[in-house]
């Protein structure tokens, strides 16, 4: 896969600032409003979300923030960094075009977007982070590892991408978010611990939710942390004022999860924040509390826990996608995932229903991603038979509703893929969109004669 043109835009940014363009043709940008769809010059068929905070001025160099959604949704993750980027002073990008799928076509509209962004806007080379949600977190990781040219990333659901080693070489500040029910939660807790041995500076927010993007204020708490970490590391000048300020934050927040009995949590919110501030200020007295909270049997006890919902989580997903690649079994593997999404909207103790929740959205996705899959390599009795699971998994995900209609489609079965269409368009939030997309896909060629067909492009 190709990246060193990422690499190369940045240093060519740094060398020749004066000969960057940095208002487009006709009018200047818009300042303090998301643009949803700016199309990159030497692209046009690429295209971004940019947000440029209320201060700008070309008049010197903004850190940038380059998301990456797996749906390609670029304007979603602007949404949630804009009040932040307001406050520090950043500016927000995130391709319209780069989505879960083939790695090369996410590499070039990256690439696209970085490009574009640095001949119209007035970009500081040395404070380039990447952003992520899910599979977009792990692209995001991929591009930092790759190109060597990050102030730190954002994974958001998600950590570095499967089979990625840590290299060690030249490492980059990490903030890991995920929700306390995600289905990665398994993996990105482990991940703090390797991030560590293979000497990443990192943080850990967990917050009330599942895989989604992170709220508005974890991302600024994420902005602020990457902004202590550049300054520590020389990339931008250290504020004494905004360093003292976060730390009373940070320690404040630790303190409140000891106060509240919430250990396990404190401890490794002391561990984190001594980590962060050692060559900043004296933290021998968080080390020791960090050290005090974690010989508690308290914690051992919260960890050992934590440890066994990892694996039963991991017990339960196993038991259902197991069945994806074989046909036998279909009526237990159905039973299996009723009993696991009644016991998911049913049960009552938070830290059971948590583990029921992770696992099936692990089978969830997991359907999906087979799905997609079989669908790639046109097995499409396959692609239904898994994306039909995914529905299973979560009746009110159009998501899935749409894929099996496509897939259901693409097999000949026309009844089939017009009932899940009908599914679909039921749960649709924005009937002129779902209208669009079933009009251009060509899976439906072979409905359009079919009388039913104006159904699905009405507006009711």
């Amino acid at each position: 896969m190709r990246l060193l043109p990422l690499a190369a835009a940045l240093l060519l940014a740094a060398a020749t600032p004066a000969q960057q363009p940095r208002t487009p043709p006709g009018a200047p940008l818009e300042k303090g409003a998301i643009l949803p769809h700016v199309s990159c010059t030497a692209h046009p068929e690429q295209s971004y979300a940019l947000y440029l905070p209320t201060g700008y001025s070309s008049d010197r160099k903004w850190p940038l923030m380059l998301s990456s959604d797996p749906g390609a949704r670029g304007s979603l993750p602007l949404e949630l960094q804009k009040a932040a980027a307001d406050k520090l002073g950043w500016v927000l990008a995130a391709s319209n075009d780069s989505r879960n799928g083939p790695g090369q076509a996410r590499f070039d509209a990256t690439e696209a977007t970085l490009n574009d962004v640095q001949a119209r806007v007035s970009i500081d080379p040395r404070l380039v982070y990447f952003a992520g949600f899910s599979g977009g977190a792990r692209f995001s990781s991929q591009v930092a590892l790759l190109c060597k040219c990050s102030a730190g990333v954002l994974l958001d659901g998600a950590g570095f991408s499967n089979g990625q080693s840590l290299a060690t070489e030249q490492p980059f500040p990490v903030f890991s978010a995920i929700g306390i029910t995600d289905f990665n939660y398994s993996e990105v807790i482990p991940l703090q611990e390797a991030l560590e041995k293979a000497g990443y500076p990192h943080w850990l927010r967990v917050f009330q939710g599942s895989h989604e993007w992170a709220p508005a204020d974890v991302m600024e708490e994420a902005m602020n942390w990457l902004r202590i970490e550049s300054m520590k590391a020389g990339r931008e000048p250290r504020d004494s004022g905004f360093l003292d300020a976060q730390f009373t934050i940070m320690q404040k927040r630790a303190d409140s999860f000891e106060r509240s009995g919430e250990l396990l949590l404190a401890w490794r919110e002391y561990r984190q924040l001594a980590a962060t501030f050692e060559s900043l200020r004296d933290v021998s007295g968080l080390r020791a509390t960090a050290d005090a909270l974690g010989k508690q049997k308290a914690v051992r006890e919260a960890v050992k826990h934590e440890q066994a919902e990892f694996a039963e989580q991991a017990q339960l997903t196993g038991d259902i996608t197991s069945h994806f690649e074989r046909f036998e079994g279909e009526r237990e593997m159905q039973d299996q995932l009723a009993h696991l999404r009644s016991n998911a909207q049913q049960e009552k103790r938070p830290e059971r229903a948590r583990v029921y929740r992770r696992a099936l959205d692990g089978v969830f996705i997991s359907a999906i991603e087979a799905g997609d899959t079989a669908l790639e390599s046109k097995n499409f009795a396959q692609a239904g038979r898994l994306f039909d699971a995914a529905t299973q998994a979560k009746p009110d995900s159009e998501w899935a509703w749409r894929m099996l209609a496509e897939a259901y489609a693409l097999a000949g079965k026309k009844k089939n893929a017009l009932s899940a269409l009908r599914k679909a368009r039921e749960l649709s939030q924005d009937r002129a969109a779902f209208a669009k997309w079933f009009v251009a896909d060509p899976a439906f060629d072979a409905l359009r004669s079919s009388p039913e067909f104006s159904q699905f492009v009405g507006p009711d």
